[in-house]
């Protein structure tokens, strides 16, 4: 059984209620559809009902079990737009504007929902920007206690099993910050520890990846990833972090013996952070392609409620996908 198979089983096992924000857009109409069938979340589609209905109609989708709310008529409404301006107004946001944001704009009043408990978890991405969805989720949700930043990691799923746990890593960040500082690199793993966690079930062993093993070589870049690793034992004690390690000595027994005898990680690390987004955004890429590995994601974490990301060129199917990662990040 595949990674995301497994995790659609979760999903099955305590349904959570999910909002989908983009609702009138055909492949999310579908998706829902195909989500509501397969059991794997409560789905609410956001958007004016008429339009809804006529894509539904169109692309030949029943819509039975299947939410819908119009922000511009709901009855919540009002008391959302109230929680927003006593969210924001230290920063200025008016009570009209913020009664606007939750009447116009899906993605705010979606966020309100995840924020009251009125939904368990948000997706959106499929006709809006990474930016324009995470900021309704920041201002509104924003991060759990203890994380200072947001971030993205991959499920990386290697078809030979070698490495990780039984082919399956954590890869991050891979997708939002683009330099991370060394406390904001210790978030990083500690949210990546803890997706791998919920989300696929590991025993989270965290390489904080470098050129450098164990002070072999000396640089700003290498100090930085040092200083991360110590504020993961300071901020999680409990995890098993290591570092730094080169990519080698974290994933290949033999070479972690030789390069960092008596690490707890090296040689058998399933979550990988790398230092910044570039090294993180190739890494996953090469792996990708060069190991027909499976990338699941980017995976947002770090917020206090999951709201997850997609693609604008994602498929129904990935839809699908994301759903039910988000539906299992929300039982826990």
């Amino acid at each position: 059984m595949s990674v995301i198979d497994k995790i659609k089983a979760k999903a099955r096992q305590n349904a959570q209620h999910i909002v989908l924000p983009e609702g009138s857009e055909p492949r999310t109409v579908q998706a829902a559809r195909r989500i509501a069938d397969q059991g794997l979340a409560k789905v609410t589609l956001l958007g004016n009902i008429s339009e809804i209905e006529q894509v539904a109609a169109q692309t030949g989708t029943g819509l039975t079990g299947i939410e819908l709310i119009d922000p511009k008529t709901s009855n919540k409404t009002e008391a959302y737009a109230n929680l927003l301006y006593e969210l924001r107004k230290a920063k200025g946001l008016s009570l009209e504007q913020a009664r606007e944001l939750a009447q116009g704009d899906p993605l705010y009043y979606g966020a309100l929902m995840v924020k009251t408990g009125d939904a368990d978890g948000m997706v959106a991405g499929a006709i809006n920007s990474t930016g324009n969805v995470l900021r309704p989720a920041l201002q509104i949700i924003k991060t759990a206690p203890g994380i200072t930043v947001v971030s993205g990691a991959f499920i990386m799923e290697v078809p030979d099993k070698q490495y990780g746990d039984d082919g399956v890593l954590i890869f991050g960040d891979c997708a939002v910050i683009p330099d991370p500082t060394a406390d904001e690199l210790a978030a990083i793993a500690i949210a990546s520890a803890q997706t791998g966690q919920q989300i696929v079930g590991l025993e989270p062993k965290v390489a904080m990846l470098s050129f450098s093993t164990k002070g072999s070589a000396k640089s700003d870049a290498v100090t930085k990833v040092q200083l991360a690793t110590q504020k993961v034992h300071e901020l999680a004690p409990e995890l098993t972090c290591d570092g730094e390690l080169q990519a080698d000595a974290a994933l290949v027994e033999s070479v972690g013996k030789l390069k960092a005898p008596g690490s707890n990680v090296a040689g058998q690390a399933n979550v990988l952070i790398f230092p910044d987004l570039q090294s993180g955004n190739i890494g996953y890429k090469l792996v990708q392609r060069f190991a027909g590995a499976e990338a699941i994601g980017p995976i947002v974490q770090g917020l206090a409620k999951p709201v997850n990301d997609l693609s604008r060129g994602c498929s129904i199917e990935d839809i699908v996908s994301m759903v039910a990662i988000t539906a299992v990040k929300a039982q826990a």
